[in-house]
């Protein structure tokens, strides 16, 4: 019974690691993969770079948007950081 009580601090900190760090990283995770996996055409777009961009096509590891009027450029999925509401 004494080894048990000498790992509890250990569990007990490993416990609130788990719940305030690595949870809500997983739960983040999984939303931006399902934000990513919603995107269609016409949505707005804001990268990692601070781009604010509108989604014209969208493939299995990129998407192409459109930054102005004359500029289309390919960019890498995990690089978007949100969707922007109109």
């Amino acid at each position: 019974m004494q080894e048990v009580g000498q790992f509890l601090p250990l569990i007990f900190l490993f416990a609130i690691f788990y719940f305030l760090i690595i949870r809500p990283q997983q739960k983040q995770q999984k939303e931006h993969k399902a934000m990513l996996e919603a995107l269609e055409k016409g949505d707005n777009i804001l990268t990692n770079g601070g781009l604010h961009a509108e989604v014209l096509k969208v493939e299995e590891d990129f998407i192409k948007i459109k930054l102005n009027d004359n500029t289309v450029v390919k960019l890498e999925k995990s690089f978007v950081t949100k969707k922007v509401d109109a």
